[in-house]
Formats: structure tokens, sequence, C-alpha cells
């Protein structure tokens, strides 16, 4: 495929990260995936580490561990179906050619999450998921259970409760006018949640506003919710499943 041929395969398609695949072409995603990039804290050198990201999409985060030298990748996601706009893994699939990746994949909910499943990695990635889950703790019971050293966790948070741990419930579309999003945790709540699960270590990494990308596509199915509110607070979180 040049140049001409993938710039027109990127614009046919529906996007959720923005992704840089060379000769000047970067994915129209509506998520500012640099951005939260850089609020993530993710080890500069993965070098000889296992990375599983959790929640793929179209695998900006997952291509981004194999830069940084991951020794094995695997992306995990739901990606059949229409909700938020997702084609078949077609966005994901294309990128992983235009870079050249060797990053695996396998479509699993989380809650079908298992050693046996998938295996047991150094690293994993589980951004952007827990407030979709309809049982938050469950869904952190199947990450533990794959997780064998730290796992990486970002959020949708709510500001409620101060010390005590709480959760905000969104039955309907409450949150972005979106009806996957199930649940507002606070800080103190996450936390909880992670040491109920067995991590021995939880620090929360950072707060952060979240920043939508202007211009978007009118057609951007996944990006519309959140349009509804630009000041969405965010939180990331380190756990290690041993004190460091």
């Amino acid at each position: 495929m040049n140049v001409d041929e993938l710039r027109q395969e990127v614009a046919k398609l529906i996007w959720w990260h923005t992704i840089d695949l060379g000769h000047g072409i970067i994915t129209p995603g509506s998520d500012n995936s640099l951005y939260k990039l850089q609020q993530l804290g993710i080890p500069e050198k993965l070098q000889g580490m296992t990375v599983l990201d959790i929640g793929a999409s179209d695998g900006f985060f997952s291509f981004e561990a194999e830069r940084r030298g991951a020794s094995r990748v695997l992306s995990v996601d739901i990606w059949s179906g229409e909700q938020w706009g997702m084609q078949a893994k077609t966005s994901f699939d294309l990128a992983r050619k235009a870079l050249n990746s060797k990053v695996e994949s396998m479509e699993l909910h989380v809650l079908d999450l298992s050693p046996e499943k998938v295996g047991v990695f150094d690293v994993v990635f589980f951004l952007g998921v827990l407030y979709h889950m309809r049982h938050p703790l469950l869904a952190l019971e199947r990450v533990f259970s794959v997780t064998g050293k730290q796992l990486l966790l970002e959020t949708h948070i709510e500001r409620l409760g101060g010390t005590k741990p709480a959760m905000v419930f969104y039955p309907g579309t409450e949150l972005n006018n979106d009806p996957s999003n199930w649940w507002g945790p606070n800080p103190a709540a996450v936390e909880a949640m992670l040491k109920s699960v067995g991590f021995r270590k939880v620090e929360k990494f950072r707060e952060y506003p979240s920043r939508i990308k202007t211009g978007l596509r009118h057609d951007l199915k996944r990006a519309m919710p959140f349009l509804h509110n630009k000041d969405v607070t965010r939180a990331v979180f380190h756990a290690w499943r041993q004190p460091t």
C-alpha cells in the first residue's frame, strides 16, 4: 500500500485514537491520545517486558508500548458491533499494518480475562474502561488475575465523599449522554477497589482535565457523547502486586 492509498483508507474509517502513521498521516481520532499519554506515567523503557492493553480500541497505547521496547504486546477489546462506532477492528488492523507492528490482538470481554486465556503480563494498561464496567469490582478481579507486576489504570472520576470511598451510579445517560457509562468513582473508591482485589501497593499518580479535540467530524459516533461535557475529570492510578 503506497502513501496515497493509505491516506485514502484512513479517511474512510471512524477513528478514536490519533495515531501518527508516518508520511504526514495522522488518524483523525477524537481522543487527544498524545495528551493522554503524557498523563499516564508509562515507563520510558519497557525492554524485555510483556504488556497487555485492555480496551485497546485503535491501538495507540499498544503501539506505544511496542515502540518503547516491550517484548510482547497483546491488545484486547470487543471490536465487533457498532458501539462507539467500532468497525470490526478495521482501524486497528490498518494502523498495525501501516506501522509494520507485531502487536497481537484478541477479541475478548474484560470479564472473560484469565491467565488461561491470555497469560500473565508484566505491565497491564486498563485505560478509560473501568467506568464502562457494569460490574467494576468483578472487572478488576479479572484484571488482577492477568497482572504480573504493575497495572496502569486511567478512568473518569467524581469528586464526592472526601476520603470515604464512594461512587455515583449512572443508570441512564447521565454522564456525557452515553449509556455505556455506568459508574463515577471517587479516587478513594478506586484505590480501595484495587486493594480489595489483591494489589498490595496503590498510588494515585495524577488527576487531569479531559481535553477534547476541536474540529471533529460530525459523523464520529464515538466522539459525540463527549462533546456534552468538556470538563470531565480523569485520574491515573498505578498499582503493584507486590510493594516496590
